[in-house]
């Protein structure tokens, strides 16, 4: 990996990015790293390997602010991924069936909403009817299978069975987060809060209801997939990749926002197949980051072999 906030990709001295010279990096990407590294009171701002444009700011980097910019956070407040080990064996999954079972999950849920509330600890919202459901853009579920071990003990650590299908659910808020955003804007513009402001604090109350709410569909989509195929599982791992949390730094409190970035220092994370992958390599891995003093560098612990067999 390297870092530089100056040279190849010729970034102001506020920004930073953080790719091999391999990435393919468009260049409206960084022209939006680099604009919101010059917002009000940023600290900050770093682009990581899939970084790509967004509206207005980038997606797939970091930012560290001294005030809360909700635009950063986006629409898809609490969107993340989730990893689930099945118990199906590999061996014994016939796709076209599969794919069969899993008709109609686009759906709404025919359950019990108010006690799957109640089992979250969810106040009702008006979104509720989309509980369960994964949503357009690149969200997705995945029926997966353990084709490669690049590193036994990392993996070990992750207590995947190779033998049995993998479960990835990546999915958000759906249109809760949605509407937190627009109320601010409505309101707010897209400029930063003050964190002591009563409107941070009612946007941070909303946010922090919306990670709840996405965290509860994210294992209703599971469960309405593991049902249909009549099987049971075990949750490895559930990680967002969107939203924005205080850090204490020293003598200050400062805000973390990040905009598909998953954290490198919280356990294992997964880096799903990206757009650089071609048609006969579409892998994902289960990974556990190392952390060193210069950043972060992930260490690969299994590659998956993706089967998109619901959508």
């Amino acid at each position: 990996m390297t870092e530089s906030t100056k040279g190849p990709a010729g970034l102001s001295s506020g920004a930073t990015l953080i790719a091999c010279a391999e990435s393919w990096i468009e260049v409206e990407a960084l022209r939006q790293l680099e604009q919101t590294a010059e917002l009000p009171g940023m600290r900050a701002a770093v682009g990581l390997p899939d970084l790509h444009p967004g509206k207005g700011c980038p997606i797939g980097a970091a930012f560290l602010a001294e005030r809360i910019y909700p635009a950063l956070v986006g629409n898809d407040i609490g969107c993340g991924m989730a990893l689930w080990q099945t118990d199906l064996p590999t061996r014994k999954l016939k796709p076209e069936r599969a794919a069969a079972r899993l008709q109609g999950l686009e759906g709404p849920w025919e359950g019990d909403l108010e006690a799957w509330r109640a089992e979250h600890s969810l106040a009702p919202t008006d979104f509720d009817t989309a509980l369960g459901t994964i949503g357009g853009g690149n969200h997705f579920a995945e029926i997966q299978a353990v084709e490669e071990i690049l590193d036994p003990n990392g993996y070990a650590g992750l207590d995947l069975d190779a033998g049995r299908l993998l479960l990835l659910v990546h999915s958000g808020s759906r249109g809760l987060g949605e509407s937190i955003l627009r109320a601010v804007v409505d309101q707010q513009g897209r400029a930063e809060l003050d964190p002591d402001s009563a409107a941070a604090q009612a946007y941070l109350s909303h946010h922090d209801q919306a990670l709840g709410w996405a965290e509860a569909n994210r294992r209703l989509i599971a469960q309405r997939l593991l049902n249909a195929l009549g099987a049971d599982a075990e949750r490895r791992l559930d990680v967002w990749h969107n939203l924005v949390q205080p850090v204490d730094w020293p003598g200050e409190r400062l805000w973390l926002h990040r905009k598909g970035a998953a954290p490198a220092d919280r356990g294992p994370v997964v880096i799903p197949c990206s757009r650089h992958c071609s048609p006969s390599g579409r892998t994902t891995k289960p990974v556990r980051p190392r952390i060193s003093v210069g950043g972060s560098t992930p260490t690969s612990s299994a590659a998956t072999q993706c089967g998109s067999i619901a959508a």
